[in-house]
């Protein structure tokens, strides 16, 4: 642990009424920012908040709430042209893009302004709040765009992240969509490049497909959704393939600006050579730690040294990280519990408390949807593990909804039937994501789950027969064993 920076007020610090004292300060008012403010007062500190704005949360404004916007509309459609399949004809469906967009952003700005008036309004009002640029000329001593200087005992960075493009597509100019401005858009374009078959690119290339705009998603790797289960990313892979034009590892030959679009050559992963003129292109291609303009190389940490995982800090330094800037876990519920363990780590600086971290949860909101709860593929030891497996072809309610495809995957200690994670591509994965992620962070075995009550019909019944797969290869792994002892 670090030792407590002296926050008194210097000889020059006196004679100068632009250094304003605090006990921590937090550079960033999103939504890690603000649970940290909330538990570093809870522990009886004072706290200064610095963003430059614009306010809101990056979820209520350009991320989570938006996108779900245009999915619920995209899926709407959806609906209406496959209602046949259930002997209900709805004639001919028509997307008016205005009054798709227009909802849009009448229900996004209804959330942002929620979110500020509840929020960083009041925080301001009171004064806790300063609209500035910051830079760090120490750990703990902060450089205001305005000239001024806020001196802190401990500092959180909560600055969020960026949009990445890669270098092909950065000479776009205003033809060049992020995540942060495709939701400005006035109507939906006829056609669109997606950049990157992630969370954003899926969710977005799949919604805007759907709408009825001409889109193609290009993925340089095999990867989809951040998916690492092999089994369940093939499924992947050929759901979404067989309902939009996506292609991994592709080849790009060029990339051109044009007055009304952007030319777009590349061999795509049928070795067809592509040569397209689309609207706009969308980069979904990832995130970077919002990191630039802090003064983090003048300090010699950049790179950043280790961060705490339990704790957020930095090194044994006065300085803690939460939120997307961290760039391990980048969901608004993970940035809220970071803000939560810095904020109150900073308030305590130099007694620093590890806490526990909540089971993963991601989720994907594609059609069939996606989820990774706890323990991810690449991070098990396979020959101690069990997998129970769930095909949502053969589940009964899945086939009802018609929406009977997917995989899922639940990983359990062979030793024990205690579950450690799952990986699943399947209707309600978003409901059943949370389920798993419930028991596995009680630390509960196949056979105690199957003890708990399920509904017929749900899909959720459906997680029994993975499950009792589980249960019984613990039981031979265990007979086993006791064989073998025996023999010997």
């Amino acid at each position: 642990m670090g030792t407590r920076t002296e926050t008194a007020p210097t000889q020059a610090d006196t004679a100068d009424a632009a250094v304003r004292h605090t006990d921590v300060a937090i550079i960033g008012a999103g939504s890690a920012g603000l649970n940290a403010r909330r538990a570093a007062m809870a522990e009886g500190a004072a706290v200064l908040l610095i963003d430059p704005g614009p306010f809101g949360t990056t979820c209520a404004r350009v991320g989570c709430m938006p996108s779900k916007l245009l999915i619920a509309a995209a899926n709407h459609a959806h609906a209406a042209r496959t209602a046949a399949e259930f002997g209900v004809k709805v004639g001919t469906v028509t997307v008016d893009g205005p009054a798709v967009m227009a909802r849009l952003r009448r229900l996004r700005d209804g959330f942002v302004s929620k979110t500020i008036a509840n929020s960083t309004a009041k925080i301001e009002a009171s004064g806790g709040l300063i609209r500035a640029r910051a830079r760090l000329l120490t750990p703990t001593r902060i450089q205001l765009d305005d000239g001024s200087v806020v001196q802190a005992k401990s500092v959180i960075i909560a600055t969020g992240s960026r949009t990445f493009v890669p270098p092909p597509y950065r000479d776009l100019g205003d033809r060049l969509l992020s995540n942060e401005s495709v939701f400005e858009l006035e109507t939906l374009p006829e056609r669109l490049l997606v950049v990157g078959a992630g969370a954003i690119g899926l969710e977005l290339g799949q919604a805007m497909t759907r709408l009825g705009v001409r889109t193609t998603v290009l993925e340089l790797q095999d990867r989809i959704a951040a998916l690492q289960d092999p089994k369940v990313a093939a499924v992947a892979r050929q759901t979404f393939a067989a309902s939009m034009d996506v292609h991994f590892h592709h080849q790009l030959t060029s990339v051109e600006k044009l007055e009304a679009g952007v030319r777009v050559r590349f061999v795509d992963d049928s070795c067809v050579a592509r040569d397209e003129i689309y609207d706009y292109v969308l980069s979904a291609a990832g995130r970077r730690p919002a990191l630039d303009g802090l003064g983090l190389e003048a300090l010699g940490l950049a790179p950043l040294p280790d961060i705490d995982d339990r704790t957020g800090q930095v090194g044994a330094l006065p300085l803690f990280l939460a939120g997307d800037v961290w760039a391990k876990r980048t969901l608004l519920h993970e940035a809220a519990h970071e803000g939560v363990i810095a904020g109150g780590n900073a308030a305590r600086f130099p007694d620093v408390l590890p806490s526990d971290r909540k089971t993963g949860l991601a989720v994907v909101f594609s059609e069939p949807q996606i989820a990774i709860v706890g323990r991810g593929f690449d991070q098990l030891d396979l020959a101690s593990t069990v997998i129970g497996e769930l095909d949502f072809a053969m589940q009964s309610r899945a086939k009802v909804m018609g929406e009977a495809h997917g995989l899922l995957r639940i990983y359990a200690g062979r030793a024990t039937g205690m579950l450690l994670g799952a990986t699943l591509i399947g209707p309600a994965a978003e409901h059943l994501g949370h389920l798993l992620a419930w028991v596995v962070q009680r630390g509960l075995t196949a056979d105690d789950v199957l003890d708990l009550p399920f509904y017929h019909p749900t899909v959720e019944e459906g997680v029994q027969g993975a499950l009792r797969s589980i249960s019984a290869e613990v039981k031979r792994a265990s007979r086993e064993q006791r064989t073998s002892i025996a023999a010997a």
